[in-house]
């Protein structure tokens, strides 16, 4: 019987023993689930934060494509509005009455006989009686061009290009901003 005793005392105090080390390893996997549950969802938080910038990156980007897309439809249609105001400003200066043309070219005339005397004159077709009786003219000649004139030293060293779109150009770019401002506030 004192064999009996001493295996159940043994079976008791390993029970005892078996007991104590499953309660730890529990405790040991309660914490280890309780960590494990904190990181995944410190992770969560981690990866929502980084969704949430990402989408408010997004949307920013997305606001500022659209509108740089449509600042690009404004110029663009500004631009076409300009565009077309130059090219009705110049059919209107192209179409003035010979009378008018004929006293535009006598001052051009004037201001360039100050830079060279007897300038060669390049007028369009059938505009040449409209230098008629201007004084200190070299030689006048007509050719397919738009309408003003371009002058030529009598060497022909110097060049002066007077023909009503390059004079509008000219105005148009120095002017472009008052313009804008006129036309768009």
């Amino acid at each position: 019987m004192a064999l009996d005793k001493v295996i159940k005392d043994i079976l008791e105090s390993a029970r005892v023993e078996t007991d104590k080390l499953v309660k730890e390893a529990e405790k040991e996997q309660s914490a280890l689930l309780r960590e494990a549950d904190e990181a995944a969802a410190k992770r969560r938080r981690a990866q929502e934060r980084e969704l949430e910038e990402t989408l408010r990156r997004l949307r920013r980007q997305e606001i500022s494509s659209a509108e740089l897309e449509a600042k690009k439809i404004v110029l663009n249609a500004k631009k076409e509005i300009l565009d077309k105001a130059f090219e009705q400003t110049l059919r209107e200066i192209s179409l003035m009455p010979p009378e008018d043309k004929s006293r535009v070219y006598r001052k051009v005339l004037e201001s360039a006989s100050r830079s060279f005397p007897r300038p060669k004159v390049v007028c369009p077709r059938k505009e040449s009686p409209l230098l008629a009786g201007i004084p200190g003219l070299g030689s006048v000649v007509e050719g397919d061009m738009e309408p003003g004139l371009i002058l030529e030293s009598e060497d022909g060293s110097v060049r002066l290009d007077f023909r009503f779109r390059t004079i509008l150009e000219g105005l148009w770019e120095r002017e472009m901003k008052n313009v804008s401002t006129i036309l768009f506030g």
